[in-house]
């Protein structure tokens, strides 16, 4: 979809359906001006509209007309942001992070019909990161959000379909069942659906989610949160970026880790930057135990590792606590994976040499290839992968050129 032009949104902050249209419009890298319900700046918009009171939230592109009550189901519908597939494909790809956006650009620019199936926006964990700084070939960084629309455009442009914001519900025999109802075949396949965020287990979080617990650097919100105090827990790179993120805006920020050291899982650009930082307060052996609200976030208890406990004011407390694999689609379709449930590939799958049982080919299975024959997988969802974008992206790469060897193998059949 492109660029759209003077996109205005008005809501209310706390309100968890409007932070999730912000939300949405920050991770397609549209950009939109927010107006706080309530505010005379807010009232003299609407009433320039010729639509004081209107239902909330409002959305209004130039030369379009003013749209009321929006939900983002309907203002996905009026974009129109879904399409509708063909019934076969040479290769389906499952997922739209760094790993399936690649698999697509090099699948498509080689002249294989492609197709990609996204359930939610392309990017993945990336779409939530404000600035990625140590991708190859991007020395003042980019944004995740920007980098998966510059791939999703790239994909296209070559003759890759996206299917964006449409579930895959069910495969069999490489049979793809959309919750549409449509059913897709493909000759081979690219599984990459990436990873859901780790919850917190946390009395009340989830009922605090869109009001002031957010899952992820909540790029959205940060803006917000100028001169606020807020409190994120982690010790990654998207943790260590939304910190920075938060603390060039002003807000006051408390950096909940559990370990002893930032370094052991941060890069060191970004533990030196934090640690320079005036407005970020970094405690180590520390957890969130407790929050407090009001309808909204008011103050999380914070436990060290001696079991004191501190409680601190928090307008906003943000969650990057990594992910689990997205792969409880698995034992359904066949695709085996380890103990802690990442998709099984290639040499992992051999038991002391020998092929998995049930492997009807006459030759071990290839590099990224599941216990499915033609179906691989690629990026964070693959047992024994590097969490990275730029290793993602060289996955999916490879990804294809082993799918050419599928199917050169089924034209020999």
């Amino acid at each position: 979809m492109p660029i759209l032009e003077d996109v205005h949104l008005v809501g209310r902050r706390d309100d968890p359906a409007h932070y999730e249209l912000r939300d949405f419009l920050t991770r397609s890298a549209q950009p939109y001006v927010w107006h706080e319900a309530g505010t005379s700046e807010a009232e003299d918009f609407l009433a320039a509209r010729a639509i004081p009171g209107a239902e909330l939230a409002v959305v209004a592109v130039k030369g379009r007309e003013p749209l009321t009550g929006v939900t983002l189901e309907r203002l996905i519908d009026a974009w129109g942001m879904r399409e509708k597939p063909a019934p076969r494909y040479h290769l389906g790809i499952v997922g739209a992070g760094p790993a399936g956006l690649a698999a697509a650009v090099y699948a498509a620019s080689d002249g294989l019909s492609t197709v990609v199936f996204e359930e939610n926006l392309p990017g993945g964990q990336a779409s939530h990161t404000s600035r990625i700084e140590n991708f190859f070939g991007f020395p003042d960084g980019v944004g995740g959000a920007q980098l998966a629309r510059m791939a999703g455009r790239q994909a296209e442009r070559f003759g890759a379909q996206l299917i964006l914001l449409t579930r895959v519900v069910g495969s069999k025999d490489l049979v793809i069942e959309l919750a549409t109802g449509d059913r897709v075949t493909v000759d081979v396949a690219i599984v990459a659906p990436g990873m859901v965020w780790r919850r917190l287990d946390v009395e009340g979080v989830d009922d605090l989610l869109g009001r002031g617990v957010y899952y992820g650097a909540g790029r959205s919100e940060a803006t917000q949160c100028g001169g606020d105090p807020v409190v994120v827990i982690g010790a990654g790179n998207s943790a260590g970026q939304a910190v920075m993120d938060l603390g060039d805006a002003g807000a006051k920020v408390t950096m909940v880790v559990r370990g002893d050291s930032l370094a052991k899982s941060m890069s060191a650009y970004l533990v030196d930057r934090i640690e320079a930082h005036p407005l970020i307060d970094v405690r180590l052996h520390s957890r969130v135990i407790a929050v407090d609200a009001d309808g909204h976030l008011r103050a999380v208890r914070i436990a060290d590792a001696g079991g004191a406990t501190h409680e601190m004011p928090a307008r906003a407390l943000f969650v990057c606590i990594g992910g689990a694999p997205r792969t409880a689609w698995t034992a359904g379709a066949g695709v085996r994976t380890d103990a802690k449930g990442f998709v099984l590939t290639g040499p992992d799958l051999l038991d002391a040499g020998r092929r998995p049982e049930g492997w009807p080919l006459d030759r071990d299975p290839l590099a990224l290839e599941t216990s499915l024959p033609g179906v691989f997988a690629a990026g964070d969802v693959r047992s024994g992968s590097t969490k990275r974008v730029g290793s993602a992206v060289g996955e999916g790469a490879m990804a294809v050129a082993l799918a050419h060897r599928r199917l050169a193998e089924l034209e020999r059949q």
